[in-house]
């Protein structure tokens, strides 16, 4: 199926030239009019967009709502989460069937209590297009809670309080905030961090009393740099009211008793360029995660809360050239890490007595572990979390004194031919063209004849060292049942194999997060998991960018591409910091206001490097009101790809007229997206059932 067997015609977006100079370059941008978001031809081009899309995949109409509902009905509708215990509490989010929003209740101090109803979402949500819970906070006595309601999908949240045990809402109302609040111990004061109304970088924490109007809320700190963003939040000891401010290198944090909150807030260790810290509060001593003397994969050190400055911090856990340390979390008898060794989580239990120490064995090629939800110093065990790409999610609780495993809950899967028996993952390492190994982790159905003919979905994000660890899909069950086999691309730019890994791959070094993912394609289809002809690849946000950059550098790989709210107008983007995140992102990708990261990031961009070239089949997703990839760079790309390409493959254009950067906000609701992503894939492999 092409775009010409079809009599549809594509929508062609008027051209207005406009002239963008800088470093005595010039470059003209068609399709800079698009940024006007209110603007009715603007309105009209995605409109257009979107109708062309649904009719081009009108054949595959029920093929989609039957996807949706086959994936739908995988997963448990009436369902909760284990409960955890904070402060005498049992806290429980479930959901009940048929309904597309989660339920938050507690019961005190016994699961045999009185549930109560803290928030359903169902109803909060019920007269909006879109509804997310920012989340909540208790106060120290149990009384009251501070929730934050988004009703956009900007990330724009405003704050409420409710009385638990009255259920009124109070009138205090705080608008334009991250979300989240921590309460003093007076049960009285909160604390909240608002954002920049244009660039909505969190930048300002404010003071707030219950019952006073937000105008009259005490500014306690302004993050004055542009490149950092602000919050606040409470030690786990509820000791300290804690403000961090971070950029991508670079952290610094001050503290407060929380049973003094009209009193300043003292900075931890000032901020010096690179270093980079994180605190935990116990006893009378902070512990801290640090990359302070060059310490790249982090090392844990402590300090008396009394003396917190950096020539004070002795080690704890020195630093290790092939260990990542990526969290700690202290109990009163045990400190847990959680590190990464040869890109795989490992869990670290040591007794403060030092008597014990050792890792929790997993018995696995690849998967993902996690410290889970752990609020109470006193635990004897250790909630954590386990899945691979074949085995579901458990959470499972360790008994620190007598080594077992208890499997608190395992994630269902609603199919009765569901049997994590029938499917094998392995783990695989491509040479990249410099020499460097690269890992993927790949999943497919037993019985699969490696012969090159398989439909492959390739998948990677490659930026900010964020990691995509092998994780179980119930969704993903409906490629798989269907003969694709499943890669992830674990490239430069992410922290897989430590942070090394990630320094390699941005900044002056970004070309090799797609160089990574194009040799890891050739690997696969050397290697005959697939072939050209049935290779597909998949990111989103800045794993957009790399299916923008990689389908530049060789189309020819792939039979189709889906990039979800790609980030691909990086060079205009970068440039205007009036839009949210640019700033702050200097640090990943460079300042084109210096020639040097102009001319580099230049020379990948996707929108700038599009050419008169045959591009695989395409589709492109974005939702109006995106705060972190505006919905333009994906208009504006998808219009000049339109004008310039040489193919007659399909290209197609879906904007969400009312969500944002995560798509729909329903439980259910983001199902149908993920629907239509498959079906495009099945279209384009003639599997249409």
């Amino acid at each position: 199926m092409n775009e010409t067997s079809t009599s549809l015609k594509a929508p062609i977006a008027k051209k207005i030239p406009k002239t963008l100079t800088i470093h005595n370059d010039q470059r003209i941008d068609d399709y800079y009019w698009l940024n006007q978001r209110e603007d009715k031809d603007v309105l009209n081009y995605l409109t257009e967009e979107n109708n062309y899309t649904e009719a081009v995949l009108k054949p595959t109409e029920a093929f989609q709502k039957s996807l949706f509902e086959e994936m739908k009905s995988r997963i448990k509708e009436d369902d909760q989460s284990v409960p955890y215990k904070f402060n005498g509490y049992w806290y429980i989010t479930k959901f009940e069937e048929g309904k597309d929003y989660p339920i938050y209740t507690r019961k005190k101090e016994t699961l045999d209590a009185k549930e109560e109803i803290l928030f359903d979402c169902n109803l909060l949500a019920k007269d909006h297009a879109y509804f997310k819970l920012g989340g909540f906070s208790v106060s120290e006595d149990n009384t009251l809670a501070t929730f934050s309601v988004d009703t956009v999908s900007r990330r724009q949240y405003t704050i409420f309080v409710k009385n638990l045990i009255t259920g009124e809402v109070y009138n205090d109302k705080i608008e334009n905030t991250t979300g989240s609040s921590t309460w003093a111990s007076d049960n009285k004061t909160i604390f909240y961090a608002k954002k920049d109304p244009v660039t909505l970088r969190s930048d300002k924490i404010f003071r707030h009393q219950l019952g006073d109007s937000s105008d009259n809320d005490k500014l306690v700190f302004e993050e004055k740099d542009d490149t950092f963003y602000t919050y606040v939040y409470k030690s786990k000891s509820r000791k300290y009211i804690i403000i961090g401010s971070s950029s991508t290198q670079t952290s610094e944090y001050q503290i407060l008793p929380a049973n003094q909150p009209t009193n300043q807030f003292k900075v931890f260790q000032p901020r010096v360029r690179d270093l980079e810290y994180s605190i935990a509060h116990y006893n009378d001593s902070f512990y801290i995660i640090t990359n302070k003397d060059k310490a790249t994969n982090f090392k844990v050190q402590k300090t008396n809360e009394n003396s917190t400055l950096k020539e004070n911090w002795v080690d704890v856990i020195p630093h290790r050239q092939d260990v990542l340390i990526e969290d700690i979390e202290i109990f009163k008898d045990y400190l847990v890490v959680n590190e990464r060794k040869n890109g795989l989580n490992q869990l670290r239990i040591i007794s403060w007595d030092k008597k014990e120490d050792y890792y929790l064995d997993f018995k696995s090629e690849t998967y993902t572990a996690n410290i889970g939800n752990n609020p109470d110093f006193d635990s004897q065990f250790l909630r954590y979390t386990f899945n691979s790409l074949t085995n579901p999610s458990s959470v499972i609780d360790y008994n620190f004194k007598t080594k077992e495993k208890t499997v608190k809950k395992e994630q269902e899967v609603l199919d009765s031919n569901f049997d994590k028996n029938n499917y094998t993952s392995k783990r695989v390492w491509a040479t990249a063209r410099d020499g460097v190994k690269v890992p993927m982790s790949i999943v497919y159905k037993k019985g699969i004849k490696l012969d090159g003919t398989n439909p492959v979905l390739q998948y990677a994000y490659g930026s900010y060292g964020s990691t995509i660890d092998p994780y179980f899909s119930t969704i993903r069950l409906s490629l798989l049942d269907r003969g694709f086999i499943y890669v992830i691309s674990h490239i430069r730019g992410s922290e897989y194999l430590g942070r090394p890994w990630y320094e390699d791959g941005k900044l002056l070094k970004k070309m090799n997060t797609f160089t990574d993912f194009i040799d890891c394609s050739k690997y696969l289809i050397e290697n005959k998991y697939t072939s050209p002809k049935h290779l597909y690849a998949m990111g989103g946000s800045a794993g957009g960018l790399l299916m923008g950059a990689i389908i530049n550098l060789n189309p020819e790989l792939y039979n189709g591409v889906i990039a979800a709210v790609p980030f691909v107008d990086v060079v205009t983007t970068m440039l205007d910091d009036s839009i949210p995140l640019t700033t702050g992102e200097y640090d990943e990708w460079g300042n084109p206001n210096k020639e040097i990261y102009y001319n580099y990031m230049k020379s990948y961009s996707p929108y700038d490097n599009v050419q008169p070239i045959n591009y695989p089949n395409l589709l492109v997703t974005t939702g109006l009101h995106d705060s972190q990839v505006q919905y333009w760079e994906p208009a504006k790309w998808v219009a000049k790809l339109r004008d310039q390409k040489t193919d007659k493959n399909l290209l197609l254009l879906k904007t969400d007229m009312d969500a944002g950067h995560g798509g729909a906000s329903g439980r259910f609701e983001a199902l149908k997206e993920v629907a239509l992503e498959y079906a495009f894939l099945f279209y384009l492999e003639g599997i249409n059932q």
